[in-house]
């Protein structure tokens, strides 16, 4: 079970620097149980509100990467609820100064390991290295 990070959502839906890495991955993945939470659409929604914002992106790309988000959800990874206990996890790991993890990223790492998911993929190389902390394995593209 493999745990994937919105960043690589972002980087799949819309066109970025990682963008082909992440579709080469995708398309060899189908073997594999792909899961996120629940948390991943609001900072998806996020993301595409600061690429438009900040001229990144066009209105419709982000209607059509925020269509494209939504069929990879229905079909290809499954997006499980987070309970409490969650984050309180994710909570006690931002209490670490030197971790430097920010909110979401500590959320996405307290459900992964909550998921016991087998590892983590993401373009994040501080949640790389925190998850690496935690004993998840990595994938990094």
């Amino acid at each position: 079970m493999l745990y994937v990070d919105t960043s690589i959502l972002v980087g799949f839906c819309t066109h970025e620097g990682k963008s082909p890495a992440i579709h080469k991955w995708y398309d060899n993945s189908k073997d594999i149980k792909l899961i996120s939470s629940t948390w991943t659409f609001t900072e998806f929604a996020s993301a595409l509100g600061i690429k438009e914002r900040s001229g990144q992106i066009t209105s419709k790309e982000s209607r059509n990467a925020w269509k494209l988000f939504e069929a990879i959800c229905t079909n290809d990874i499954e997006l499980l609820p987070i309970e409490n206990k969650v984050f309180y996890s994710a909570g006690l790991l931002v209490l670490d100064s030197k971790s430097k993890l920010r909110s979401g990223d500590a959320l996405h790492l307290a459900a992964a390991k909550y998921f016991k998911a087998k590892s983590i993929i993401t373009l994040d190389k501080v949640l790389e290295k925190n998850a690496s902390r935690l004993k998840i394995k990595t994938i990094v593209l």
